[in-house]
């Protein structure tokens, strides 16, 4: 299989990934905070140095803020939900996927919050004067996604949190598509809350995620159970991380996740988003050679994470996409990619686009592989 959806979840992970759960597996894994025995020790000890990883690659302040959740989604929608009260007004903007959307819609429409959605320009980037412009005196949060899962357009995150911070106001980023890919930096970009997942481009294994809980932020816990460490409280501890961590925590994906993460800092987020950028520059290139093909999202590099979405006029996106897959062994992801407003913005609703999004061991063998698919399956419509 030629493998061209990383921005879905990254594949293959490195090998260290692997080898470190397999390690980790059939040495260490107890269930952590439960029992004072070695392996539970152990299992202790890889969370918190997890936490002290993460913290130190975002530049947090502190480890014991970062809670570890499901997935991206897990982590927006404990944030949304433990922040937000009745009488709240958020600002959005139409390039979220759902898993920003949809908890805050379904907020807005039981009457809990208000909402406003500000649109991005045609290339896809977030002006922050329209965000300032839409602040009210009731705006409790602005949440904003990093990089649009669509057009890879990354946003101007650290001069919108700055203008959220004068306010008193907390900012939300979804880093599901920038979170090892992109340099952040949560105290220079002044983020309160940010959400990541980490099978993206931190390379880790699915059913993996974190929520990074900054101080000036007061959060119900989204799960209440047993945390190992305190078990005389009846209610669910305030301490972090165990206000946010009721259960069992996937200690074993996690184990995954620090070995994902010791490839990107080894290789370099630099060098890797390189590679992907100049993979989307060769099919950028190479579809203006083939009639009937549009590419969308700035042609800039600077701009831009390593996904890039077309169109074909001959062919729908999911008709498209299932030939490469049933006839090429290419994936790819086509349709709205769970971000239906930026489609509705561009016109390319109810197809959609076809997505691709080389990741770390993609090759510009498999960009011309893709390429001359293209060309085989346009030649004989």
């Amino acid at each position: 299989m030629t493998y061209l959806d990383n921005a879905a979840t990254s594949f293959p992970k490195p090998e260290g990934v692997y080898a470190a759960m397999d390690r980790f597996a059939r040495h260490d894994l107890a269930n952590p905070g439960r029992s004072g025995h070695k392996m539970a020790l152990a299992s202790e000890h890889a969370l918190a140095d997890a936490r002290h990883r993460l913290n130190r690659f975002f530049n947090g302040r502190n480890p014991d803020r970062w809670a570890f959740t499901l997935n991206g989604t897990d982590a927006l929608n404990m944030a949304f939900k433990g922040a937000l009260n009745d009488g709240d007004h958020v600002i959005t903007t139409n390039l979220e996927h759902n898993s920003v959307s949809r908890p805050l819609v379904a907020l807005a429409e039981a009457g809990r919050i208000t909402l406003t959605r500000v649109p991005a320009d045609s290339g896809g980037t977030v002006d922050p004067d329209a965000i300032r412009a839409a602040l009210t005196p009731r705006t409790k949060l602005v949440a904003v996604t990093h990089a649009s899962n669509v057009l890879g357009t990354v946003q101007p995150v650290t001069e919108i949190g700055r203008i959220a911070r004068e306010r008193d106001i907390l900012f939300l980023v979804d880093a599901a598509q920038t979170a090892g890919a992109v340099p952040l930096d949560l105290q220079e970009a002044c983020i309160d809350l940010l959400a990541l997942p980490g099978h993206k481009s931190l390379l880790g294994p699915t059913g993996t995620g974190a929520l990074y809980v900054g101080t000036r932020v007061t959060l119900r816990p989204w799960r209440e159970g047993g945390t190992g460490g305190d078990s005389l409280t009846p209610t669910q501890p305030t301490d972090f991380p165990h206000h946010l961590e009721g259960g069992t925590p996937n200690v074993l994906g996690v184990v995954g996740l620090v070995a994902g993460l010791d490839f990107v800092e080894e290789r370099g987020i630099a060098a890797i988003l390189k590679h992907e950028l100049d993979l989307c520059e060769r099919l950028r290139a190479g579809l203006l050679t083939l009639p009937g093909f549009e590419a969308f999202g700035h042609a800039d590099l600077s701009r831009r994470v390593g996904t890039l979405s077309f169109r074909c006029e001959a062919l729908a996106a999911p008709e498209l996409a299932g030939i490469l897959d049933q006839s090429f062994d290419i994936a790819v992801r086509p349709g709205l990619h769970c971000s239906p407003y930026v489609h509705q913005a561009l016109g390319t609703a109810p197809d959609g686009l076809v997505r691709v999004s080389p990741g770390p061991f993609s090759t510009e063998a498999h960009i011309d592989h893709l390429l001359g698919a293209l060309g085989e399956i346009t030649g004989g419509v």
